[in-house]
């Protein structure tokens, strides 16, 4: 038509709009594909005496299961086809009140294996609605808006893993002998909600034995006290490897006053004269209020152990 203009889009407002484009499909990508893309990971660890056959650890964390996930749900099935000789569950394992159930049906023959636990923060309390960005300004705030959380039946829990005998590593000491070799474990409660007291475990490591610090959150007072006391290894989660990760780069924040470089699989701790192993699980879940990954896959752990030397 003669005299007609066609309208131009600023370019600021044109940028605006692919961004926005862009951010949809990441986060698009994250939950329906990423969240989605259950891994084991396999590391090998020489700490065991020379001679000594190896030992597989399967490590759980944060699972976050709830009713309807049942992609989740299958991939707990087949763990038990690992045929760990010790299952290590470092907390955070339901997010609703009636996953406990399903949770131990989907463990199913993992329930027949030696195991070790401690609870996380989520352990004790559902989730609670807040801005899915809010983890890029820094670690939560577990006390903040507590009145609008509902306790789970995390007593539920933890008595059907007794009944399986699973041992209790809250503020407690465990000994275990598997495949010949002695195993000393000590764990704490939930550092992230302060429920940690690592003196009530404290101590030299027990001579003769393999130990290993067992805590969801893996606040370096922890590290620090465990592996000055002469821990072989430290296994932790709570901070799902980043969750939200830059490609080529790694994860923003932890959750916790650990370090980015070692927010997820093995790396070491140094304090007291000692260094202690250590790996801190990506872990499997993710809030229900967060439900996107991105460059960080959910995750289960195979760690075996190996021989010294």
């Amino acid at each position: 038509m003669s005299g007609s203009r066609v309208r131009r889009v600023p370019w600021p407002a044109r940028a605006a709009g692919v961004l926005g484009a862009i951010g949809a499909g990441c986060v698009a990508y994250g939950i329906l594909v990423e969240g989605k893309d259950y891994q084991v990971r396999r590391f090998e660890l020489p700490l065991l005496p020379p001679g000594a056959e190896p030992v597989r650890i399967l490590h759980l964390s944060d699972i976050h299961l709830m009713p309807g996930q049942r992609a989740k749900r299958r991939f707990l099935a087949g763990l038990a086809q690992l045929e760990p000789d010790l299952v290590v569950n470092t907390g955070d394992n339901c997010a609703h009140l009636e996953s406990w159930p399903l949770l131990i049906q989907e463990f199913g023959d993992l329930m027949q294996v030696p195991g070790v636990y401690v609870w996380g923060s989520n352990d004790y309390k559902t989730p609670r609605l807040k801005i899915p960005t809010a983890y890029l300004i820094g670690p939560s705030k577990p006390h903040q808006q507590e009145g609008k959380q509902v306790e789970l039946p995390w007593r539920n829990l933890g008595a059907a893993f007794g009944a399986a005998g699973w041992l209790d590593l809250n503020h407690h000491r465990a000994e275990l002998e598997i495949r010949g070799t002695r195993f000393a474990f000590r764990g704490t409660d939930d550092a992230h909600l302060h429920k940690d007291d690592y003196s009530l475990v404290a101590g030299p490591a027990v001579p003769g034995a393999v130990n290993i610090g067992v805590t969801h959150a893996p606040y370096l007072r922890l590290l620090d006290g465990m592996t000055a006391d002469g821990l072989d290894l430290i296994l932790a989660g709570h901070c799902h490897g980043g969750q939200v990760c830059v490609p080529g780069y790694g994860a923003l924040v932890t959750n916790c006053d650990l370090d980015t470089r070692r927010v997820k699989g093995v790396s070491t701790h140094t304090a007291g004269g000692h260094t202690a192993a250590l790996h801190v699980s990506a872990g499997v879940g993710m809030s229900p209020f967060a439900p996107y990954r991105f460059a960080c896959k959910p995750e289960v752990s195979l760690l075996t152990l190996t021989p010294r030397g």
